[in-house]
């Protein structure tokens, strides 16, 4: 009989530690995935000053749309959540719209070298975001999945484990794509 029960505590601890590890490896998953987003939508802050020089002798009089990039930026370096950077990159989608939409009426901005480098660059740089954001929401409704399944989610309370935030676009405009191909095929 007290075999039986040894055995018993034994299997219930074995399962309690291999839970909880399962639980520690998703959410350093999830933490990666992020880390994978931020690294990509920084890449994204540092080409934008660089794009702003090349365009600013052109566009004088759209001060308050390169304004809006600077305060972004330092916005982005100061946010701490995933729904603070979430909404900020929005903003900046909408803003890179802007200045894209306006390099359009400048035909020599279009043909010089180093402004087609810097949109080549965007360009890649956004495909990358996509990526990386589809596989931080993947690894986060993972996590949150194993933290509300039973019986996984009996370790997830007892250990204080939380949810984690999607990165999500709210803004209707901000999901449409941002231009950076000047018909450049």
């Amino acid at each position: 009989m007290w075999i039986a029960l040894i055995v018993i505590v034994a299997i219930i601890i074995l399962w309690a530690i291999i839970a909880y590890n399962s639980l520690v490896r998703k959410k350093l998953k999830v933490e990666n995935s992020w880390g994978q987003i931020d690294v990509q939508l920084q890449r994204r802050f540092d080409l934008i000053p660089n794009l702003v020089n090349c365009v600013k002798g052109y566009m004088e009089h759209e001060k308050d749309t390169l304004a809006k990039v600077t305060e972004l930026r330092t916005a982005w370096a100061n946010a701490e959540k995933v729904g603070e950077k979430a909404n900020l990159d929005n903003e900046l989608s909408n803003t890179l719209k802007t200045i894209m939409a306006i390099s359009e009426n400048y035909p020599d901005l279009k043909a010089n070298q180093n402004f087609s480098e810097l949109q080549e660059e965007l360009r890649n740089t956004e495909n990358k975001i996509s990526y990386a954001r589809q596989f931080y929401n993947d690894s986060v409704t993972m996590y949150n999945e194993a933290l509300q399944v039973f019986p996984s989610s009996i370790i997830a309370s007892m250990f204080h484990f939380e949810a984690k935030e999607l990165f999500l676009v709210t803004d209707e405009e901000t999901r449409k794509n941002v231009k950076v191909d000047f018909g450049n095929n």
